[in-house]
């Protein structure tokens, strides 16, 4: 197995699986070789148990096919038109008004609300069952209250879907298969 060295400012070592048979170390400048040969024998057994797993992901991503640009246009043309009306049907349960909704094709996030209350959400949200769809939906509106995710945001999360966490756990479970559908190939 390769692994790369990385020191830096940081006051702590990390190890991280970077590719099928590739890891990286970061260190603080102030570790020695040794000290750092030392932490990567102590985590062998993370790092062989870890790399099996990123392995096996690895293999099941490749089995999924990509949707066409045509498909994940469909997808955002539909969106388009579910979407608002879910937002419009939690809005005045929440208590709140919002701006622009746009749909977009995103790596990494399923909605996101800005300060002055437009919404973005993941074309990908059409490939998930309604319930997640509509948790989403409420967490963005839910930031017109608490632009954060503090204690009192959950609670009114929570208000509204008292199984949000059901939902959230599809979305991490499941997520990552839906966001490689979605990045098509030209």
């Amino acid at each position: 197995m390769n692994i790369t060295i990385i020191k830096s400012k940081r006051k702590t070592i990390s190890l991280q699986i970077k590719d099928v048979d590739e890891a990286v170390v970061r260190a603080p400048y102030r570790m020695s070789r040794k000290e750092i040969d030392e932490f990567i024998e102590d985590h062998r057994e993370w790092l062989d148990k870890n790399m099996k797993k990123y392995v096996e992901q690895r293999k099941e991503e490749e089995k999924i096919v990509p949707l066409t640009e045509a498909e994940v246009r469909a997808l955002a043309d539909e969106a388009l038109k579910v979407i608002p009306e879910r937002v419009a049907y939690f809005a005045p349960i929440i208590g709140v008004s919002y701006g622009r909704i746009t749909i977009r094709n995103q790596k990494s996030r399923w909605g996101s609300c800005s300060s002055k209350g437009n919404l973005n959400f993941n074309v990908g949200l059409m490939l998930v069952p309604p319930e997640v769809r509509d948790y989403v939906v409420v967490h963005e509106l839910c930031h017109r209250l608490e632009m954060n995710h503090s204690k009192r945001f959950w609670e009114k999360v929570e208000s509204v879907l008292p199984n949000y966490k059901v939902q959230e756990k599809w979305l991490k479970e499941n997520g990552n298969e839906i966001v490689k559908k979605i990045r098509f190939t030209k």
